[in-house]
């Protein structure tokens, strides 16, 4: 039976070959589970460009334009962050029509009260025409570590689906 993951990595990339569309990742939480997941996809070499694990602060900054002073304010767990990652995963591959990226806190330690273990924000931005849309959102998963990365990239996925079904 096939996984979950695979069910979606396999639909997205059918939504995105139909669309003539390119994906690209950025991860920090998930480590490139997510990019392992698309890629483990037979012909994914035509819809993903490239990914990122940028799991350090520095790496999220030098390679995606995060602003340090982003990261220092809202911390590297953060709407915020997510969304310069989506948008710096587009300006650093010009191919790509559709960015996606995660940063969370995938435990077991490292939540607080305002961001417990299990909160991943994932930042989304796409090509339209000569624009670029950014969006975000945030979830807090419950379990382990395994569990949290793994919903984590089964949720990237879906809104990703959704994003491109919704054609916006």
């Amino acid at each position: 039976m096939q996984s979950t993951i695979e069910i979606l990595s396999r639909r997205l990339g059918e939504l995105l070959l139909a669309q003539h569309g390119w994906l690209a990742t950025a991860e920090s939480c998930t480590g490139g589970l997510l990019a392992g997941a698309v890629t483990s996809v037979a012909g994914s070499s035509g819809w993903f460009d490239q990914g990122w694990v940028t799991y350090s602060n520095d790496a999220k900054e030098r390679q995606l334009g995060v602003v340090s002073q982003t990261i220092a304010h809202f911390g590297a767990v953060s709407e915020e962050v997510a969304r310069q990652m989506a948008a710096g995963i587009l300006a650093e591959a010009p191919r790509a029509t559709l960015a996606l990226s995660t940063t969370g806190i995938a435990g077991p330690g490292g939540g607080t009260a305002t961001k417990p273990v299990g909160l991943v924000w994932f930042g989304f931005a796409r090509r339209v025409e000569d624009d670029l849309v950014v969006c975000a959102a945030s979830r807090v998963f419950p379990g382990d570590r395994q569990a949290v990365r793994a919903a984590a990239v089964a949720f990237a996925l879906e809104s990703a689906i959704a994003l491109l079904n919704d054609g916006r």
